[in-house]
């Protein structure tokens, strides 16, 4: 009896489907990402370094936004902070995400400034007892080489349009009006910041600016004031959050698909990998107004 040529098309159509499902699956389990998914799962954002750009973790924050399948979303954070404004556009991103679903926050070794800002925004903030945190303060460094180009013989000529044009120029000195411009820039940034975490937190702004002047402290510490809600690591931050989201049993994890790169994209990230590598062997710090904690070395034996 011979077969019908449209059934033996169309299974032979289920066949490559399912191959190609199958493969999928296994690609996502060697490279570390799920690519394919069923059922109801936690998704896993991290946050790590010194935040400088808002655009791939809120990418990532969006999706997870949109994915029926991710029931909540953990914000895995190691980061002293960074730029403001990325800084903020992180913290609205995960604004966006709570109004659809639960966001529960995990703090790593560090989550101190702009990285602890971005913690406020979720529904629960989750640390290690030796997390540092904290570090609610905004900053902005500004370098004085004048003496160092008197010794080389090296003198400025500037030409400006208004008395703060070349406001915090390495060769001189600030002036006072300077000092105060710079200043009240930074305090209010330095408020906003207060009012990001007095409403996360339900802290009033008056009780919060006591210990808000760039001190951290232990996650312990911290949880103590009422910074942080509960003490554990990441495992537990997951369970939390699938049990806030009504997962029963223990949650499945899903990570962010990483963006694909062409050939000329991964040699150009290459070459910048390597050149903020040689700038970080000099200067360090961010440049621009900074929710950033300038952080030592906090280890154990």
């Amino acid at each position: 009896m011979r077969k019908h040529p449209v059934i033996l098309g169309l299974g032979l159509l289920l066949l490559i489907g399912l191959f190609f499902l199958l493969l999928m699956a296994l690609m996502g389990s060697l490279f570390g990402q799920r690519t394919l998914t069923w059922g109801e799962h936690v998704g896993v954002v991290t946050i790590e370094g010194v935040i400088r750009d808002s655009q791939e973790i809120s990418r990532q924050l969006n999706a997870f936004g949109k994915d029926g399948s991710i029931k909540a979303v953990v914000l895995r954070i190691d980061s002293p902070g960074g730029g403001v404004a990325p800084a903020q556009e992180i913290y609205d991103a995960v604004l966006a995400v709570k109004k659809k679903k639960k966001v529960v926050a995990s703090m790593g070794s560090l989550a101190a400034s702009g990285g602890y800002l971005i913690a406020c925004a979720a529904d629960r903030v989750v640390a290690n007892p030796g997390t540092v945190t904290g570090s609610i303060s905004a900053i902005m460094h500004f370098a004085n080489a004048e003496e160092l180009l008197k010794k080389i013989g090296l003198k400025s000529s500037v030409v400006k349009s208004g008395r703060f044009k070349d406001i915090g120029t390495p060769t001189r000195p600030m002036t006072e009006d300077e000092k105060a411009l710079i200043q009240s820039l930074v305090d209010d940034t330095y408020d906003q910041f207060l009012e990001a975490v007095s409403k996360g937190r339900r802290i009033p702004k008056e009780d919060l600016r006591r210990i808000a002047d760039g001190r951290v402290f232990t996650g312990r510490q911290a949880q103590k004031l009422g910074l942080v809600d509960e003490l554990g690591d990441l495992n537990y931050t997951v369970r939390l959050a699938g049990t806030l989201s009504g997962i029963k049993g223990e949650p499945d994890v899903i990570y962010p698909v990483k963006k694909k790169s062409t050939f000329w994209e991964l040699i150009l990230q290459q070459a910048v990998i390597s050149l903020v590598g040689e700038m970080k062997k000099g200067d360090a710090r961010s440049e621009g107004l900074n929710f950033l904690y300038d952080q030592g070395s906090i280890g154990t034996p």
